[in-house]
């Protein structure tokens, strides 16, 4: 999460960049009734005119503050619902005094004004995780190439790139020097479209490329040679011999990525997860399943790291949630929120929605 105090707000206003689901649900731990949010929207303006029936409505970009009544998220966790009254907009045609709700995603701006100081417990909150980098993986091989966006534990890919080479029946134009010029090129402009150098310099961002054969080493020295600015953003790994979409997946689960992003927050989550699968394998009980064992766990101050998914909020009330969390947290213990949509959701999804690693074995 990117976090700034305003300044002159004597800490009482912060601006938020949420960049991955475990963002998002930081920002609805620390969030309160009678808060006030600034933020980006849109609000279908209706033009009541005399003796005319009332038209559908335009809808409209507006900038809102927004005192806040409830909050949620919307199914999944990586959009929080914020219900409140609207206290004043950028748009004369907003009226004020009425109701709206705020959608908010990850990469969208947020302002937080309380009517009071922050206290600690909720800075440390939206300050628990000070790493920003953001990832750009690039598997390609020959005939494919996909490009995806790893920000914390959010996994966005762009769709697959083709060069129009299958098998040996066609052949890949080539320039002078023997390189597939076009479908480089193509990569380069995904690249620069999708992400700014700027957004990767801002965020600490690297460009990792792996795939099989020489073509991941061709592409570095043709993106080089377009920009020299990306010599020192970008890294070529070997040991993932997959392109397109399969290839960022394999990376992904690989140990390689591991060794690459030794820091990361979703390399941290990966690890739990390993961790867990070894504890079941010898019998250890250091680990809690679902939301009941790791409340369990919890009582009796056993939780060094909890993971969980979207698909909690099925069988869970989200303030238990919420409270839960804060109870560990509190006892020294991480926790990480996951999309159950990605691959790594759907495994923690199948082990309960929720799991924990434990500081020590206890009995069930």
């Amino acid at each position: 999460m990117i976090v700034k105090e305003v300044k002159g707000s004597e800490g009482k206003v912060y601006f938020l960049i949420p960049q991955d689901a475990d963002d998002l649900f930081s920002i609805r731990r620390i969030l309160s009734r009678d808060d006030l949010v600034v933020a980006s929207t849109t609000r279908v303006i209706k033009q009541e005119k005399e003796y005319s029936r009332p038209d559908r409505g335009e809808r409209i970009s507006v900038k809102v503050w927004l005192r806040v009544e409830s909050l949620g998220f919307d199914k999944m966790v990586d959009r929080l619902r914020i219900k409140g009254i609207i206290s004043s907009a950028s748009s004369e045609l907003v009226p004020r005094g009425s109701h709206h709700s705020l959608t908010i995603g990850i990469g969208d701006n947020i302002t937080i004004e309380k009517k009071r100081n922050w206290l600690a417990y909720e800075k440390n909150i939206v300050n628990r995780f000070s790493d920003t980098s953001v990832y750009f993986l690039v598997a390609v091989d020959l005939q494919e190439c996909a490009v995806a966006k790893l920000s914390g534990t959010h996994l966005g890919i762009i769709p697959n790139i083709y060069s129009g080479q299958s098998g040996k029946r066609y052949h890949v134009q080539t320039s002078r020097t023997g390189e597939p010029e076009q479908f480089f090129d193509e990569i380069a402009k995904v690249i620069k479209s999708q992400f700014s150098l700027e957004d990767i310099e801002q965020t600490s961002g690297k460009v990792i490329i792996f795939g099989p054969g020489e073509t991941k080493r061709r592409l570095f020295n043709f993106l080089i040679r377009k920009d020299k600015n990306l010599a020192n953003l970008t890294s070529v790994i070997e040991g993932i011999d997959v392109a397109g979409e399969d290839g960022v997946l394999v990376f992904v689960r690989s140990p390689r990525m591991k060794e690459v992003m030794e820091n990361s927050k979703i390399s941290k989550v990966l690890s739990m997860l390993d961790d867990i699968m070894i504890f079941v394998s010898r019998g250890e009980n250091r680990f809690a399943m679902g939301f009941a064992d790791v409340e369990k766990a919890a009582s009796i101050r056993a939780v060094e790291s909890v993971v969980f998914s979207s698909s909690i909020f099925g069988t869970v009330e989200e303030e238990e949630l919420v409270k839960l969390l804060n109870t560990v947290e509190s006892q020294g213990a991480s926790a990480f929120a996951i999309d159950s949509s990605t691959d790594i959701g759907m495994r923690v999804s199948s082990l309960g929605g929720i799991v924990s690693v434990l500081r020590y074995q206890i009995s069930t």
